[in-house]
């Protein structure tokens, strides 16, 4: 389990990750709430659909009225699951909060989105030919984890191991934990298929997307602080 490390600095509420989280939880709960067949629409047709996104034989006409450049951004808020809300959202808070007070609330906003949304594409040109959409916001969060590095490559975070009936607290380079997590990413880009189908790349993508905007972002955040 992570931990948040507070910094000495007083901050106004992260309000940016807030309301990812929870439009994340409220469109997964609405979700929830339509029958089996209506929700797999939905899913479907909000979700990034490599095949639909690449249809080259619709009128552009029709792509522009079904908002389909748009499903790249939509589909970052679409979870399959609990467990895959979840461990989405775990990520988001652990490196969202110190990433949003860093860069600005809107900036923040805009890397989630703009990152989740330019790693759903990366995913999609990587499944061409599928059918099945990718939906989350693992590209999104991605986006975050790459640009919380490029941000605070010397941190520490906060971690609580669980030793037999007793939690130990301990403090651990925030770049070891990024880089073991970044190595999975590389891993299941190669053995994906033997766990499901998922566009690991996407998780690839979203990371090096967030190293960029971050860096990009220095000289404004260097502004905002002296203000």
């Amino acid at each position: 389990m992570f931990v948040h490390l507070p910094s000495r600095r007083r901050a106004g509420p992260p309000w940016a990750t807030l309301f990812i989280v929870a439009a994340c939880v409220v469109v997964f709960l609405w979700l929830a709430t339509l029958p089996a067949a209506e929700r797999a629409a939905t899913i479907a047709r909000w979700g990034t659909v490599p095949t639909t996104l690449f249809d080259a034989h619709a009128p552009w006409l029709q792509q522009i009225l079904e908002l389909r450049a748009a499903r790249l951004v939509t589909a970052i808020f679409i979870h399959a699951d609990w467990l895959h809300l979840t461990g989405n959202l775990l990520f988001l808070i652990v490196f969202g909060v110190s990433a949003e007070r860093a860069l600005g609330s809107a900036r923040f906003l805009l890397l989630f989105v703009a990152g989740g949304a330019l790693a759903n594409l990366v995913g999609a040109l990587t499944l061409p030919g599928t059918s099945a959409p990718i939906i989350g916001s693992s590209g999104a969060v991605s986006s975050v984890v790459g640009a919380y590095l490029a941000l605070f490559p010397r941190a520490r975070l906060g971690l609580v191991l669980p030793l037999g009936v007793f939690l130990e607290f301990v403090r651990i380079p925030a770049m070891l934990l990024i880089g073991f997590w970044a190595a999975l990413q590389l891993l299941f880009t190669y053995v994906g298929p033997a766990f499901g189908a998922v566009a690991w790349w996407t998780h690839i993508a979203g990371f090096l997307i967030g190293i960029a905007l971050a860096l990009l972002s220095r000289p404004a955040i260097a502004r905002r602080l002296r203000h």
